[in-house]
């Protein structure tokens, strides 16, 4: 199993109400991406100076499955909304197990 993490820090406009359409976007795509096999996804509530202020965690069966993730329309329309309004995000990906 492929797990996918992204940690996301917002631009300070409209930061609280872009957190939470992020989030809405982006647990909308367990439904519209046939590779995504899990999901999870928080906001910080702890506003240090190291958090970032949304994380996704999900899970696919295997590289070829993260990387159709990765170019899947609904997925790219995702990223095109991060990009507007987020300052920087940090991935990670790796074999679980």
């Amino acid at each position: 199993m492929i797990v996918h993490i992204v940690m996301f820090k917002f631009k300070d406009e409209n930061k609280e109400a872009n957190i939470l359409e992020m989030k809405r976007k982006l647990k909308a795509l367990l439904g519209l991406v046939p590779t995504l096999k899990s999901m999870e996804v928080g906001i910080d509530f702890s506003k240090s100076p190291r958090s970032f202020d949304l994380s996704l965690y999900s899970t696919f069966d295997n590289k070829a499955s993260l990387e159709a993730y990765a170019i899947h329309k609904e997925h790219l329309k995702v990223v095109e909304f991060a990009k507007e309004v987020t300052v920087e995000s940090k991935v990670v990906d790796y074999i679980r197990g």
